[in-house]
């Protein structure tokens, strides 16, 4: 499978991308790409995401050094999302000081 073969389409150009610890198994973030992000991503085997809030693209950790090294990339059944399979390099991934930003329970 290639790039050309992602539906950007239907997430109005953006899709989401669950990053997960190659290691451990655990979901670490999830955060969305346009096509130009996971290009980035691809070439330089770091993490790279399409800011929805600041309207541009940005490298996972360029101000926290908390970055993803791309381990793996799989895509869904239907071309419009992704699993980012890195290691974490840095404590953390969450801005608030957590690991994983998967730490609030609902049920």
């Amino acid at each position: 499978m290639n790039i050309e073969t992602i539906n950007f389409e239907k997430g109005n150009g953006l899709i989401p991308a669950v990053v997960q610890d190659a290691k451990t198994k655990d979901v670490l973030m999830v955060g969305f790409m346009n096509e130009e992000a996971l290009a980035l991503t691809i070439d330089t085997k770091w993490v790279h995401f399409w800011s929805r809030s600041r309207n541009k693209i940005w490298l996972k950790g360029e101000k926290s050094g908390n970055k993803l090294k791309v381990l793996g990339i799989i895509f869904d059944c239907d071309n419009d999302s992704l699993l980012v399979e890195a290691e974490l390099i840095g404590k953390n991934v969450c801005h608030t000081g957590s690991r994983s930003c998967f730490f609030n329970k609902l049920v």
